[in-house]
């Protein structure tokens, strides 16, 4: 007996212990988005002109930068601990765990094939034939609502919403606990996120939300 079908994961700041993928990427080339960030939270400019103004930085600290360049990156990114242990337990008991983030797919593909969650879907950097980028990003999960994205997953696999449960950590997850049948605030940024949850975790091992997931034995 199991009490859900499916975990939706966000990944940044819940699977990694960075920010956000985009912000590693920024850290290992010594770029400064703050400002950026502070724009796109203020309303000033949208998550597409985000994207553009992320990947300009990138572009200005390495011209030659090339898709792979940013793939290597993701090797050393800092991961939370127990991501195997919980993902293995979730596939153990015929649970499909979804990775959902604003972050960029080239990490949320290496985690899914290194920890065997059974997908992911994440924003895309648009790249020219020989590997450079383009300059554009494609918006794949809109951080206003991922909600947007989770209701059709739910219905591609198949599961009932209040047989699935989603983890983040941001308010741009709380669309999707409203998604979801539960929820859980993974190391909470913020009170919003915190409130909105129907369970609190604050741990340095991901495989502590299993305790919300799992059924007792007994």
């Amino acid at each position: 007996m199991r009490k859900y079908d499916l975990v939706c994961f966000d990944m940044d700041g819940v699977l990694t212990r960075v920010r956000s993928s985009w912000a590693w990427v920024h850290e290992c080339l010594g770029v400064d988005s703050e400002p950026n960030y502070k724009a796109f939270c203020n309303g000033e400019i949208d998550e597409d002109e985000f994207m553009r103004r992320d990947i300009a930085l990138w572009k200005g600290a390495k011209p030659d930068i090339r898709i792979r360049d940013i793939a290597v990156l993701f090797r050393d990114m800092p991961l939370i601990d127990g991501i195997q242990e919980t993902v293995a337990c979730l596939n153990d008991c015929g649970i499909k765990s979804h990775i959902v983030s604003g972050g960029i797919d080239l990490a949320a593909e290496m985690l899914a094939k290194e920890f065997g969650f059974t997908g992911y879907i994440a924003d895309h950097i648009c790249t020219n034939d020989d590997g450079s980028l383009t300059g554009e990003g494609v918006k794949v999960v809109d951080l206003a609502d991922k909600g947007l994205v989770v209701k059709p997953l739910i219905e591609r696999y198949g599961v009932k919403k209040e047989r699935t449960i989603s983890i983040g950590n941001s308010f741009t997850d709380i669309k999707m606990f409203e998604s979801t049948g539960a929820s859980i605030a993974f190391n909470p940024s913020d009170p919003y996120t915190e409130e909105a949850a129907t369970y609190v975790v604050r741990s340095e091992n991901i495989a502590d939300v299993l305790d919300y997931i799992l059924e007792d034995e007994d």
